[in-house]
C-alpha cells in the first residue's frame, strides 16, 4: 500500500536568508536553488519580491531556470506585494505566491493594528488576487501559534473559500510544544468544513529548539507540507532543519503514514554549499551534516559498530551523502575517473566548462596533498562556475609571509587591483591579521570584519581549511569563502572574495525589515 507524500517546502532563500548576515546574492541564491532542485525539493520559496529589486531579480531569474521544483514568491496581503510576485514568478515552469497576514490577537492589535473583521477580508482579497496569477496560492495566519483557534478555523475557512491551496500554520515565535502544535493541526483539520479542499503546512521556529519537532507531531497530525531550511537557517534561533526532518521521516517509516521525494544523498552537498555562501559554520555534533554525526569515539561504540553498523547507527552516512573516507583519487587520476568519482557522489555540474574549472581545480589541490577524500571534492566544487560569474576587480597575485618566535608577523602581498599590480607589507598579531592588514593597504575598502571562521575538511595536517569571512561597509554584508591547504592563503582568497562583492551592485535591503512569519 502506498503512502501519502510529505510535501517538503524549502525556504533558505527566503525566511533562512532573513538570519542576520546571511544574505545573499542573486547569484548565490540561484546556485542554492540548482542544488535544492537536484535533492528533488517539491517547493522552493525563492524570496520575497517587493522588498527589494535585487529580490525580485533573483526570484526572477530563479523562476526562469529551475524546472523540476515549483517556485513560490512571498507576499504580504497587499495589491502591490502580490502584483509584484506574480510578475516575478511569470515565466516559471510551475509556481505558487504564498500571502500572509497576522493573526494573534497581539499582532493584529500591536501591529497590524487592525480588527479581526478587517484582518479576515484583507485574506479574502489577497487569496483571490493570487489566483489571477497562479492556481496554486499559499495562505499563512502569521503568528498562528499564539492566536486564537475560533478565529484560526474563520479565516481559514474563506481563505479556503477564496481559492487558498495550502493553509501554512506557522508557530512565528518557536512558542508551541509539540502536543500543543499537534493538536492545533488536528483540531483546524476536523473543525474547518472546508479543510478537505487544501493541504496543511507546518513552519515552525527554534527558539525552544523544538523547530522540528513540531513539526514532526503536525505530520502526525495529518499536516502534508513541512517547511523547513538547509541546516536549519533562519532568523534568531533558525527554523526547522530539512536534512533532520527528511531523515526522521525516512528513518522512521514504521510510524509516519506518509514519505518524501527528496534525494538525500543530496543533503551533505547542499549543506556545504549553503554554509559556504553564508558563512555560517555548521557545529560539529549537528544531527545529519554535522562532521561527528557518523563518528565514534567510543572504544565501546565502535567495537559494536564494527560487529554490526546497527548496533549504534540508525542511518547510512551514504544514505545523506557521505562516504567511509576510502582514498579515491590521487594527483595521477585523469578526468574520466575525476568524472566517475563526482558520478558515484551524485554531483552534477551544469556544463563541461565546469568539469573542466572542477578538474582544474582538483589537480591543483592534488599537487598540495597527497590523499583526496570525497570532502575534499565537495569542498573545491563550492565556487565552480561561480567565479566566472562574479567580476573579480581584485586578484591575489602572491603571498608571502613570516612567523618567528619572538618576532612580530609579517605578510608582503601582490594584488591586481582592475588590471594593475600593487604590492604591500604590513605586520599584525598573526601571519592572517598581517595578510588582511596588507591588503587593506592597497583597497582601504573602509568595511569592518564582522566574522572570521576556520574549519577543516578532514583529519590531518595536510587538510584543506576552509575559511568564512563576513564583510560590512555601510549597511551591506557579504560573505566570502576560501579553502586551501595553508590557512593563510585560504584566509587571504576568502577576504579578497568579500571585497569583490562588495564592489557587485547590489540593491538588496535586510529581508528581516520586511517580512516575519
Amino acid at each position: 500500500m502506498s503512502k501519502e507524500k510529505l510535501i517538503i517546502f524549502d525556504t533558505t532563500l527566503r525566511d533562512g536568508e532573513q538570519s542576520p548576515g546571511a544574505a545573499m546574492t542573486a547569484d548565490e541564491k540561484l546556485r542554492i536553488a540548482k542544488a535544492l532542485e537536484r535533492m528533488k525539493v517539491d517547493v522552493i520559496e525563492a524570496g520575497f519580491p517587493i522588498s527589494s529589486e535585487g529580490d525580485f531579480l533573483a526570484v526572477q531569474s530563479i523562476a526562469n531556470v529551475v524546472k523540476d521544483s515549483r517556485i513560490c514568491g512571498l507576499a504580504r496581503t497587499n495589491k502591490e506585494d502580490i502584483e509584484r510576485a506574480g510578475e516575478a514568478l511569470k515565466n516559471a515552469n510551475a509556481s505558487r505566491i504564498h500571502t500572509f497576514i497576522a493573526t494573534s490577537p497581539l499582532h493584529m492589535r500591536e501591529k497590524l493594528q487592525m480588527e479581526p473583521e478587517q484582518v479576515v477580508e484583507q485574506a479574502i482579497k489577497a487569496v483571490k488576487l493570487a489566483r489571477q496569477y497562479t492556481d496554486d496560492v499559499e495562505f499563512s495566519p502569521e503568528d498562528a501559534g499564539r492566536s486564537e483557534l475560533d478565529f484560526l478555523c474563520r479565516i481559514i475557512e474563506v481563505a479556503i473559500e477564496a481559492g487558498a491551496t495550502t493553509i501554512n500554520i506557522p508557530d512565528t515565535v518557536g512558542y508551541n510544544l509539540p502536543e500543543q502544535y499537534g493538536k492545533t493541526i488536528r483540531d483546524l483539520i476536523e473543525r474547518v468544513p472546508n479543510s478537505g479542499k487544501a493541504i496543511f503546512s507546518t513552519h515552525c521556529h527554534n527558539d525552544l529548539g523544538l523547530a522540528v519537532a513540531n513539526s514532526l507531531a503536525g505530520v502526525m497530525n495529518g499536516a502534508r507540507q513541512v517547511e523547513c531550511s538547509i541546516n536549519g537557517l533562519g532568523e534568531r534561533a533558525g527554523n526547522a532543519a530539512i536534512e533532520e526532518v527528511v531523515m526522521a521521516i525516512r528513518t522512521r517509516q514504521d510510524l509516519f503514514p506518509c514519505d518524501v521525494d527528496v534525494d538525500a544523498t543530496q543533503i551533505i552537498t547542499c549543506s556545504k554549499l549553503v554554509s559556504s555562501i553564508t558563512g555560517f559554520a555548521i557545529q560539529p555534533n549537528k544531527a545529519i551534516v554535522g562532521v561527528n554525526a557518523f563518528a565514534h569515539e567510543s572504544g565501546i561504540h565502535q567495537d559494536g559498530v564494527l560487529k554490526s553498523r546497527e548496533t549504534y547507527e540508525i542511518m547510512r552516512a551514504q544514505d545523506v551523502g557521505l562516504s567511509s573516507n576510502k582514498l579515491v583519487l590521487g594527483k595521477l587520476s585523469g578526468r574520466s575517473a575525476f568524472k566517475n568519482r563526482l558520478d558515484e557522489m551524485g554531483i552534477e555540474l551544469d556544463s563541461k566548462e565546469e568539469l573542466n574549472d572542477a578538474f582544474r581545480r582538483f589537480k591543483e589541490l592534488a599537487d598540495k596533498k597527497s590523499v583526496i577524500f570525497d570532502e575534499d571534492i565537495q569542498s573545491l566544487l563550492l565556487d565552480v562556475g561561480f567565479d566566472e560569474q562574479m567580476v573579480e576587480k581584485v586578484k591575489l597575485v602572491t603571498l608571502k609571509t613570516c612567523s618567528e618566535t619572538g618576532e612580530t608577523p609579517h605578510a608582503a602581498i601582490m594584488l591586481n587591483v582592475g588590471g594593475v599590480e600593487q604590492s604591500s607589507e604590513a605586520s599584525g598579531g598573526g601571519a592572517v591579521d598581517a595578510t588582511f592588514k596588507a591588503i587593506e593597504k592597497i583597497i582601504n575598502s573602509g568595511s569592518s570584519l564582522l566574522l572570521y571562521s576556520v574549519n577543516n575538511v578532514t583529519e590531518g595536517t595536510d587538510s584543506l581549511g576552509e575559511v568564512g569571512v563576513r564583510l560590512e561597509k555601510a549597511g551591506r554584508v557579504v560573505n566570502g569563502h576560501g579553502s586551501d591547504t595553508d590557512i593563510v592563503m585560504a584566509s587571504a582568497k576568502a577576504y579578497i572574495k568579500a571585497l569583490n562583492k562588495l564592489e557587485m551592485p547590489s540593491e538588496r535591503i535586510h529581508p528581516q525589515a520586511s517580512s516575519a512569519i
